[in-house]
């Protein structure tokens, strides 16, 4: 029998239109592996939220394996040592995985690559990240021209299915137990209602597909009102790559109409990693160095506005019933995200980073790339944004947007509210006792903003 390979998985945890692994199921015997590596990452480690949907994802991708023949074999520890130890423990000659790009992977894979045969495939985007340039041979920086030259170069190809078999080594090697790992949190179980909404792993992310195909006609209006939740929500499921971008282009490309609206969003996941690809550190830098010296506000008034946040406590009920269904399911509606995150940095003048550390930290699909980059097009810092100055109205926004019902799900203090009181109840004079004044004024909020953009305005 020939040697054993290993597949190396990350964020890829499927079994269909996975190269990597139909890669290693031809040249033999596999070893699938999961490595938890928070050392590589430090502080990009997952958080909590993601921590919860990753056990329950690995659980099922064992599952599916075991059904094949296989198992998954889990580790703990710095990838690069514990994929040699791996190695020499089992013989194995090669190592099989798909690329990368969030920095610390891209580190991990050099590591990786200067003492094992490390052979990486393509597949977790539609394009690999700076495959596509301008007509001067760079790579792009803004999102329209972007997208412009992916569509033209689309349809990807055809997803392949998962192989009925995967081939096992002679011997397997030890794994360490998915419950010692403790991703679930216990004390307290502030994750209890997710089953609820989610579930996890590459059945979950088919079931969903076959949800959306259902409604995908109303999406480009739907995805737009929190109270009907029209979105796909089956960001997680690719973040996790639960299911291949190619995968979802072939299942809704032959639709038309709205599907076209969500295919761009695809391509945006796409143009995110293009960034993070130019420039690693997007996360924690501005695009636009003249915002290096925006004056955001500092000190126990600015982190106790950053806490009301968090907790839904700012006292306009769209961003509330945002940050509250953040807490409860991990999840956000699309249009409450940008609401949400367009009052901390313009209304409450605190840096994005602060909402970007908070979303990696509590949302299921806290994805480096696309974090990033969304927090950055808000604030108006990144290399491709919304202007400074166009400042959100929440109230107006909320009104707009027909959330009436999303507020009332999210804000019980707010649930007996007729629309035309519940969007703003402090104006309409019924604020209930239990529920917070506004933090600030929009106009007040507004004006201040407008004066701090003053001093960096090049």
């Amino acid at each position: 029998m020939s040697a054993a390979s290993i597949l190396w998985f990350r964020r890829d945890l499927r079994l269909a239109d996975q190269a990597a692994l139909i890669q290693a199921c031809a040249e033999g015997p596999v070893i699938p592996v999961y490595i938890l590596d928070d050392e590589t990452a430090r502080h990009r480690a997952m958080g909590g939220a993601s921590r919860w949907w990753l056990h329950h994802s690995l659980e099922s991708l064992d599952a599916a394996l075991r059904a094949r023949g296989s198992r998954l074999i889990l580790r703990c520890g710095k990838a690069e040592a514990v994929l040699a130890a791996l190695a020499t423990e089992t013989g194995a000659a090669r190592i099989h995985a798909l690329h990368h790009y969030e920095p610390w992977w891209r580190q991990a894979e050099k590591a990786v690559a200067r003492s094992r045969a490390l052979i990486l495939h393509d597949g977790n985007y539609l394009m690999p990240p700076g495959a596509l340039t301008t007509g001067s041979g760079g790579p792009y920086k803004i999102f329209t021209p972007f997208w412009r030259a992916l569509r033209e170069v689309m349809p990807p190809g055809r997803p392949v299915p998962a192989p009925d078999t995967v081939p096992a080594p002679q011997k397997w090697p030890v794994s360490d137990q998915l419950e010692d790992w403790a991703l679930l949190p216990t004390s307290p179980n502030w994750a209890g209602g997710f089953a609820h909404d989610w579930s996890p792993g590459e059945a979950g992310a088919h079931d969903r597909l076959d949800a959306f195909m259902d409604q995908v006609g109303d999406y480009d209006e739907g995805r737009n009102l929190p109270s009907i939740e029209g979105s796909s929500r089956l960001s997680p499921h690719l973040h996790f790559g639960e299911i291949s971008p190619a995968t979802l282009w072939h299942a809704l490309d032959r639709e038309g109409g709205a599907s076209e609206v969500y295919l761009r969003e695809l391509g945006w996941r796409d143009y995110a990693q293009n960034v993070i690809a130019q420039m690693s550190d997007y996360g924690s830098r501005n695009g636009r160095a003249q915002f290096d010296g925006f004056p955001w506000r500092s000190g126990h008034e600015a982190r106790d506005d950053l806490k009301a946040w968090q907790e839904g406590r700012t006292g306009y009920p769209i961003v509330d019933a945002g940050m509250r269904q953040l807490w409860q399911t991990g999840w956000m509606h699309n249009r409450v995200r940008m609401i949400a995150a367009s009052f901390l940095i313009k209304h409450l003048l605190i840096d994005w980073r602060e909402g970007e550390r908070w979303f990696w930290d509590t949302l299921v699909d806290a994805d480096y790339g696309n974090n990033a980059v969304n927090w950055q097009w808000v604030a108006g810092t990144g290399i491709d944004f919304n202007m400074f100055v166009r400042i959100m109205a929440p109230l107006t926004q909320s009104e707009k947007f027909d959330a009436a019902a999303y507020i009332r799900r999210w804000v019980p203090e707010l649930a007996h509210m007729k629309d035309g009181a519940i969007h703003d109840p402090e104006a309409a004079g019924v604020r209930p006792a239990q529920y917070p004044a506004k933090l600030i004024e929009h106009r007040a909020a507004r004006e201040r903003a407008l004066a701090a953009y003053a001093r960096v305005k090049g």
